[in-house]
């Protein structure tokens, strides 16, 4: 699942995006998600110009995205959770922190999957990742929003490829 704050500009643009290239991996049964930490979209399809942006790039952009709030059920039903910012990653780990202590989903900067994206080694940097909101910038924004979307998605599909085969070869 791609995180961000509406769910209308980034985590849609990385999840269209992501499941082309896990399409064209032959990952045809991972399954990609998007919602956002905020419930202000709600109901709101992808912004117009992310959807441009994409058409304009050659992704399918369908008219069935509806804007949603992440929950806690979604997040402990999850592998992997890919925020766009620290501040989203902050708020999937608040849903996610299990009160048994059980171990939760992955989650990952998205950016993380970037090789030329700035090295974090802790919490406190992850800032460094941060994937920009286009919403208050013009079509570049979008444009700039896409190329580090785009710069991370074979990192992310060759980690669910990793994480699939070690599944595949442990024990039963």
């Amino acid at each position: 699942m791609t995180v961000c704050t509406g769910n209308i500009c980034r985590s849609p643009m990385a999840e269209i995006v992501l499941r082309q290239a896990l399409d064209a991996a032959g990952l045809h049964d991972v399954v990609v998600d998007s919602s956002g930490v905020s419930d202000e979209e709600r109901g709101n399809p992808v912004d117009r110009r992310a959807r441009r942006v994409l058409a304009a790039h050659g992704y399918p952009v369908g008219d069935g995205h509806r804007a949603h709030q992440v929950t806690a059920d979604e997040v402990a039903s999850r592998d992997l959770l890919l925020p766009m910012t620290a501040h989203h990653a902050r708020a999937l780990r608040r849903l996610a922190a299990a009160p048994d202590g059980t171990a939760g989903p992955e989650i990952r900067m998205f950016r993380s999957f970037d090789p030329d994206a700035p090295r974090v080694g802790d919490g406190h940097s992850e800032h460094l990742l941060d994937v920009d909101d286009p919403w208050y910038g013009g079509m570049e924004d979008f444009e700039a929003c896409l190329a580090e979307i785009e710069a991370a998605v074979p990192g992310v599909v060759e980690h669910v490829r990793h994480e699939l085969e070690k599944r595949s070869s442990a024990p039963a």
